[in-house]
């Protein structure tokens, strides 16, 4: 008699918790579609955007572009979760939620630290704490053996760019900066409260380092402009090089550790 009590009360908690975790993501980011991959997650997204490129072998639906949604799309899906950023218009998110969809949205992370917090805060979210932990183990590993690599190297003056037209910096207090201060280095953009600089002022402070984040044939041009340039010390140098903007700008623990282990290679010899 008792067991036959018990069973179906175990059977009802059981099933509660299964419910909490999501069997149908739509992602609205591409950080956070890479993210979901890195966890081990990819099963459960059921849509995402244009630029999830992560994502763009697998039969998954396109449901929004880089800031546009198709919520009818998004709402035939039938997702359990929706996740988002700050990007994403505040209307098509309150829209989702009225229409009684989990819809979680992550503020753009300031540094290294919130990347790791965040992905720990996605992994318990979606069922995979442990892989959460593993990846975040592994990854705090990598970058702490590379920032000291850079203890005993020269302190240089970086301009990370990461557009064109126009010219536009990483900033302060941004998790790209980290790069930086990770490196040893002096962001030539520190203090400035908008990324967009002149050529002239990148001349005068007269950076060591130019990485340049790949804007594809803009990016080619970027680099043979700089190269114009022979007296800059980042070109004397020989430290006027690309990285990879999927990687590098796009937040996520375990693309940070490798944009730095490429910075390490590029200017520690």
């Amino acid at each position: 008699m008792k067991r036959a009590i018990i069973f179906p009360i175990f059977l009802t908690i059981f099933s509660g918790l299964f419910a909490q975790t999501p069997q149908r993501i739509v992602s609205l980011a591409p950080s956070l579609t890479k993210s979901l991959y890195y966890l081990d997650a990819a099963d459960l997204v059921t849509g995402h955007t244009t630029y999830c490129h992560i994502a763009k072998d697998d039969d998954k639906e396109i449901v929004a572009s880089a800031v546009s949604v198709n919520i009818e799309k998004v709402i035939t899906l039938r997702p359990d979760l929706v996740l988002a950023t700050t990007i994403t218009n505040p209307e098509t998110i309150e829209i989702l939620k009225r229409a009684g969809i989990r819809t979680e949205v992550f503020p753009t992370a300031r540094s290294f630290e919130e990347l790791c917090e965040q992905f720990a805060q996605l992994g318990a979210m979606v069922g995979r704490k442990e892989v959460a932990e593993e990846v975040l183990f592994e990854t705090r590993q990598i970058v702490e053996e590379t920032r000291q690599a850079f203890k005993d190297q020269e302190s240089l003056k970086f301009f990370f760019q990461i557009g064109a037209r126009p010219l536009f910096s990483v900033l302060d207090n941004t998790f790209m900066d980290d790069y930086i201060t990770f490196a040893g280095g002096r962001n030539i953009a520190s203090g400035l409260s908008t990324g967009t600089l002149s050529r002239e002022f990148v001349l005068v402070n007269n950076p060591d380092v130019i990485i340049i984040a790949t804007m594809g044939i803009v990016g080619e041009e970027e680099m043979q402009i700089w190269e114009k340039y022979p007296t800059l010390s980042a070109v004397k140098s020989g430290r006027v090089f690309f990285v990879e903007s999927d990687m590098a700008c796009t937040p996520n623990p375990p693309d940070f550790a490798k944009t730095m282990q490429i910075i390490r290679q590029k200017l520690i010899k």
